[in-house]
C-alpha cells in the first residue's frame, strides 16, 4: 500500500480505537476477550503500548503482556487520552518520511518500515474488533479491513505459506504464490482465520492459514 494511504489509515484506525474505549464503563473495561488470557482493558494496553514504544523508538522492546500489565490500571478515559497523545506524535513522524526511509530496515526484524508501519494498523484494527466482539458490538468494514487483509496477504507471502489465491467479497482478490486452491469468503471472517481466531474450516483449508502460527 502507498506511504500516504498507510499512515493516514494509522492516523484515522488510532482514532476509532480511542472513540472505541473512551467512556467504557467498569464491567465493559474488564469484559474477557478472545485473546487468552486478556479483558478488554488488557487488549487495550497493547495498542496503547504499541503507539508509546513507536514514539519512543523501543517497539518490540516489550512482549504484548508486557505492555498489557503496563496500562491494566489505567481507566478507559485516561488510556484514550494516552493513545491520542502518542499518536499525535507519531503520525507527524511518519507523515515526514520519505520513500527511501520507508523502505529501511524497522526495529522489528525481517520487516521494512513501511511494513512495520503496516503491521501497526492492522494490529490496532484485529484488536479493535476483539474489543468490539467481547462487547457483543459488530466489526467494522472500513479501511482497516482491507488494509487488514492486505497485511495478511503479504504475511502469508513472507512466511512462505500457500500457493493459494484469496477471492474475498467485495475484497478483490489476491495471490500468495502461484496457483494453488481458492479461497471464498468474506473478508472479516478470513481476518479472524488468518489470525488464529477463527475455524480455517470456514475456508476449506488448514491452520497454515494463521499467521501466528510458527
Amino acid at each position: 500500500m502507498r506511504r500516504a494511504e498507510v499512515v493516514a489509515g494509522l492516523a484515522g484506525e488510532y482514532a476509532r480505537f480511542a472513540a472505541l474505549i473512551d467512556g467504557l464503563s467498569p464491567e465493559e473495561w474488564r469484559t474477557a476477550t478472545r485473546c487468552t488470557g486478556w479483558e478488554v482493558r488488557d487488549v487495550a494496553g497493547h495498542v496503547v503500548g504499541n503507539v508509546v514504544d513507536s514514539v519512543r523508538g523501543v517497539i518490540g522492546s516489550r512482549t504484548p503482556d508486557d505492555q498489557a500489565r503496563a496500562f491494566r490500571d489505567a481507566e478507559p478515559a485516561d488510556l484514550a487520552a494516552r493513545l491520542r497523545e502518542a499518536a499525535a506524535r507519531l503520525i507527524p513522524f511518519l507523515e515526514a518520511l520519505d520513500d527511501a526511509a520507508w523502505e529501511r530496515p524497522s526495529p522489528q526484524p525481517h520487516r521494512s518500515l513501511g511494513n512495520g508501519v503496516h503491521t501497526l494498523w492492522y494490529d490496532a484494527f484485529v484488536h479493535g474488533d476483539d474489543i468490539r466482539a467481547a462487547l457483543g458490538r459488530p466489526g467494522e468494514r472500513g479501511p482497516g479491513l482491507l488494509a487488514s487483509v492486505r497485511w495478511l496477504r503479504d504475511e502469508l507471502e513472507r512466511l512462505g505459506r500457500g500457493p493459494v489465491r484469496l477471492v474475498l467479497d467485495g475484497a478483490g482478490e489476491y495471490a500468495v504464490g502461484a496457483g494453488g486452491p481458492v479461497l471464498r469468503g468474506d473478508p472479516l471472517r478470513f481476518v479472524l482465520v488468518a489470525t488464529g481466531r477463527a475455524d480455517p474450516g470456514e475456508f476449506g483449508t488448514d491452520a497454515s492459514i494463521n499467521v501466528h502460527l510458527r
